[in-house]
């Protein structure tokens, strides 16, 4: 009798060491308000910043990182420099001493971005945020060259650039106009448009162009919409592991719109929190994890049913992105802050449906990618 309470007492302590990584999870993460890169590392001594570099070259201006990924081979990463005289660019280093290896002039604010599973070609969504509402572009990078060898119109302020993992096609979405595009990587040209407003959703040969009322991209995701707005205006698409849906998230309904990307039909519009803003999905298809920008939380969905099997409030406001590891144990998250606050990555331990670590980086943290993990380092 004495053992079984003694193994009941000693139970929580059991699972928390259970929860304890083993290993060190390393995550590149932007800051887009003061033109930083950081290194952070997670692992069995808690969450730390383990290095960070300056990034762009404008002295007196910030020039606004706001784009990460990770080559495949883990040798380089790519950052997408939104600001510029007047086009953004997206520059490449080398994981092996943050050294600056070359960059490549794109269109106006260079913003999300996705890697070829073979690392050649880099897909980057010029957002635009100059002036008017026009139609804009995705931008395609040779990462050998740094070289932009196409450029292709897609629809107003293309967000959430990913490719499926056969690496055939390419998905965005337009906030302004209401829409998911799909490029074929072989053709690059945009091959097929979705209308994600609800009560509209269908295919479409060619993009309309609506503002929404807004003009030079105010809100970008932060502002709820207007009473009798019933638009998705969608801020991330994400293809599922087998290729079959693509997720796209409705910041202004807050909702997750399925597509068939097969069909190019509908296949469920599963209700979220207050700006939905950037997804991930688990490794083994199985989970989404959801930002959600007004809602200060992220969310944590089963993707056959639909439901939500966590919402975890973060300690800061105004989340951002996202990331899962390989394994499948923890996803990383970014939080902007509001005005002179730092901002924040917290790290979510994804079988224990709980927040475990928070570390603060420089101001507006933004994008985020999974560099790799390796045994414990001691600080």
């Amino acid at each position: 009798m004495a053992k079984i309470l003694l193994l009941i007492a000693l139970c929580p302590l059991l699972i928390q060491a259970q929860t304890k990584p083993d290993k060190d999870y390393l995550v590149y993460v932007l800051s887009e308000g003061a033109d930083k890169i950081s290194l952070i590392r997670f692992g069995p001594e808690g969450a730390r910043v383990e290095r960070q570099i300056d990034t762009g070259d404008m002295p007196v201006d910030i020039d606004g990182p706001h784009g990460i990924v990770v080559s495949p081979d883990r040798q380089f990463y790519y950052v997408s420099i939104a600001h510029g005289r007047p086009f953004g660019s997206v520059w490449k280093y080398s994981t092996k001493n943050d050294k600056f290896v070359g960059k490549s002039v794109l269109g106006y604010f260079p913003a999300t971005m996705d890697i070829s599973p073979d690392g050649s070609f880099l897909f980057v969504v010029n957002f635009n945020l100059h002036g008017d509402m026009t139609p804009s572009s995705v931008s395609v990078v040779s990462t050998q060259t740094m070289t932009e060898v196409a450029r292709i119109q897609t629809c107003t302020m293309p967000h959430g650039s990913r490719l499926n993992t056969q690496g055939t096609k390419q998905y965005s979405a337009c906030m302004m106009d209401d829409m998911l595009v799909e490029i074929d990587t072989r053709s690059l040209k945009a091959a097929r448009y979705f209308v994600v407003t609800k009560g509209q959703e269908k295919g479409v040969a060619e993009p309309t162009h609506s503002t929404h009322g807004m003009k030079g991209g105010a809100g970008h995701g932060s502002e709820a919409p207007k009473p009798g707005d019933n638009s998705c205006s969608p801020t991330w698409a994400e293809p599922s592991v087998d290729g079959a849906s693509v997720f796209v998230a409705c910041n202004g309904s807050s909702e997750i719109v399925e597509v068939n990307a097969s069909s190019w039909q509908l296949v469920r519009r599963i209700p979220a929190r207050a700006g939905v803003y950037n997804l991930e999905i688990t490794h083994d298809g199985q989970r989404l994890i959801a930002t959600n920008k007004r809602d200060q939380s992220v969310s944590i969905y089963d993707l056959k049913s639909g439901k939500e099997l966590a919402r975890l409030p973060t300690k800061r406001k105004v989340l951002h992105g996202v990331v899962v590891s390989p394994d499948d144990r923890y996803a990383f998250v970014t939080v902007e802050g509001v005005g002179s606050e730092p901002g924040t990555v917290e790290v979510i331990d994804l079988t224990a449906l709980k927040t475990v670590a928070t570390v603060d980086v420089p101001r507006a943290a933004a994008g985020i990618d999974f560099y790799k993990t390796e045994q414990p380092n001691k600080p």
